[in-house]
């Protein structure tokens, strides 16, 4: 059961890693866009245990460290991914009213979305890499926030429906 749940989960990350690497990273939106990867991951976590989000984070920021446009130390994606996939499993696991209300959901989403960027952000400047002007950086984040707020919701549905089909099962007896 639990090789079955994790080649599911890998295939459905490693398939949108792709789609979000060739396709969605050549749009260009105002205020900078949005990463649908991080978007998926940041809402698997949300609906998943403690444990199985900082999995979650450790697969997701394995492929994000290994992403062609990665310009950061390998293993930086995945340190911010790790604490970030945990820490918002931690308070929608742990926390009855956001369970139960999509639309904290996606608001939790989105500020985790701005949370995981900015963590990104900091332990970049710690490590010494050149990320631009705050101004940029501002814009980014800011941009990042709004348009998690406009797509999350419209893939909610689909995110919750994978998760629930690949975690929750029916045994017979």
């Amino acid at each position: 059961m639990l090789t079955r749940r994790l080649l599911l989960t890998s295939t459905i990350f490693f398939t949108l890693f792709i789609l979000q690497e060739s396709l969605f990273s050549q749009v260009r939106l105002p205020l900078g866009g949005f990463s649908l990867f991080l978007i998926f991951t940041i809402c698997w976590s949300a609906l998943s245990t403690p444990e199985v989000g900082a999995l979650t984070g450790f697969g997701a920021g394995l492929l994000l460290d290994l992403a062609p446009a990665n310009d950061g130390p390998i293993g930086q994606w995945t340190l911010v991914l790790i604490v970030t996939g945990y820490g918002i499993a931690f308070l929608r696991y742990g926390d009855d009213s956001l369970r139960g209300n999509p639309f904290s959901l996606v608001v939790l989403v989105a500020v985790g979305v701005v949370v995981t960027l900015g963590i990104y952000l900091t332990t970049g400047v710690l490590l010494g890499l050149d990320l631009g002007t705050g101004f940029q950086l501002m814009k980014i984040l800011i941009g990042n926030g709004i348009w998690t707020l406009v797509v999350a919701p419209f893939l909610l549905p689909l995110i919750s429906r994978l998760h629930r089909a690949i975690f929750e099962t029916r045994e017979t007896l």
